[in-house]
C-alpha cells in the first residue's frame, strides 16, 4: 500500500512538472545486522574410573549372640503356639538357637568391587554459534521538484 501511495505522489508531482522541469530522483536500501544462533553438535569425551565387579564367598563367621537370642525367642514363641505347652516352648527355644547358630556358619557368596578399569565415554552436545546476517529492512525515495526535494520510506 506505501509503495502505491509513494507511486501516486512522485507521478502527482512529476505531471505538472514534466514539461517544465526535469525531476530527479533516487533509492536507496537500508540493511540490518540480525544476530542468527545456528546449532551444531559436538562430541566431548572423558576417561573414566569404572568399577570391575566380582563374587567372593566368604565363611561365616558364625553367630552373635543377638542371632542365638533372637533365634531362640522365635522359636519359643513357635514351639509355645504349636503345643500349648512350657515344654513346646522349650524345645522350640533350642532348636531355634540352634537354627540361627548353624545359619551363621554356612559360607556367603557376595558381589564386591574387585578393581577399577578406566573406560572413554563419550557424549554428544548441543552448542551455538551466532551468525550476523545483514538482511533488507526498508527503502527511502528521494526526489526534487522545483527545487525542493521529498523523501519517503518505503518497504519493498
Amino acid at each position: 500500500m506505501k509503495t502505491l501511495i509513494t507511486a501516486a505522489t512522485i507521478v502527482a508531482f512529476a505531471a505538472p512538472v514534466a514539461a517544465a522541469e526535469q525531476v530527479t530522483a533516487s533509492v536507496e536500501d537500508f540493511y540490518a545486522t540480525v544476530v542468527e544462533s545456528t546449532p551444531y553438535t559436538k562430541q566431548v569425551c572423558q576417561q573414566v574410573e569404572v568399577p570391575i565387579y566380582g563374587t567372593v564367598t566368604r565363611q561365616g563367621s558364625g553367630a552373635s549372640g543377638g542371632d542365638v537370642l533372637g533365634g531362640m525367642i522365635l522359636g519359643a514363641i513357635l514351639g509355645k503356639g504349636i503345643t500349648d505347652k512350657d515344654n513346646g516352648a522349650a524345645a522350640g527355644a533350642v532348636i531355634g538357637g540352634v537354627i540361627a547358630a548353624d545359619k551363621a556358619k554356612k559360607p556367603k557368596t557376595e558381589t564386591v568391587i574387585t578393581g577399577y578399569k578406566y573406560e572413554r565415554q563419550c557424549e554428544d552436545i548441543t552448542e551455538y554459534r551466532d551468525v550476523n546476517k545483514k538482511v533488507y529492512d526498508y527503502s527511502v525515495i528521494t526526489w526534487t521538484v522545483d527545487g525542493i526535494t521529498y523523501q519517503t520510506a518505503f518497504t519493498k
